[in-house]
């Protein structure tokens, strides 16, 4: 099990190199240029080029939107198939709190529109910071089990299980599971078309 997620990470990891380069090369991008329309350093590009890294979920979120993809294009090992069927230890882990918690994207689609599915489970007393997504981010929770807070715009709003929450994601916001048991959410990430550029 633990062989087969170390697997994944890496052939994520090199998903992530190759779409980089080839996206970048497509437009006819430098390092510097891609540097400056997603706030991520050349250093850590060219860390991310040459699979030396595992970069964060804030890091990809950012070249992902200055090229106007999802996540998930970045991690596609294939052209799209007209049915997929993702197994369940496939889904790389692309987040992994302090406490043990993992945010795994479970499938993400770039056609008709730029869609995420994500899964995440918070331990106790763990939380994540995100920054604001591109314009006209939406990001509908699903909490299964346990407690959150989803906090936008400065603003906490409790969630309990069972119940859902739907906000606008092109503003800060965090999550934090308050609880002393594990949250398991679901999280539905919808994103605009478009490059974007964060120098503008």
């Amino acid at each position: 099990m633990e062989e087969n997620i170390m697997t994944a990470e890496h052939e994520a990891q090199a998903a992530i190199a190759r779409h980089v380069k080839l996206l970048r090369q497509g437009r006819r991008w430098s390092l510097d240029e891609l540097a400056s329309r997603s706030g991520v350093s050349k250093g850590m590009l060219v860390q991310i080029e040459g699979a030396r890294t595992n970069p964060s979920i804030g890091t990809l979120c950012r070249i992902a939107e200055s090229f106007g993809v999802s996540i998930g294009r970045l991690l596609e090992a294939a052209p799209e198939p007209d049915v997929r069927l993702v197994g369940a230890d496939e889904p790389p882990v692309l987040w992994r709190g302090a406490a043990g918690g993992t945010g795994r994207l479970l499938r993400g689609v770039n056609d008709p529109a730029f869609v995420e599915v994500w899964e995440w489970r918070m331990a106790p007393g763990e939380d994540h910071d995100s920054g604001d997504h591109a314009p006209g981010t939406r990001e509908i929770i699903q909490l299964r089990e346990g407690a959150l807070v989803v906090t936008v715009d400065g603003t906490g709003y409790p969630v309990r299980a069972g119940e859902t929450i739907d906000f606008r994601a092109d503003r800060p916001h965090a999550y934090r599971n308050p609880g002393d048991v594990e949250a398991v959410l679901t999280m539905v990430v919808v994103m605009p078309e478009g490059e974007r550029d964060r120098r503008i």
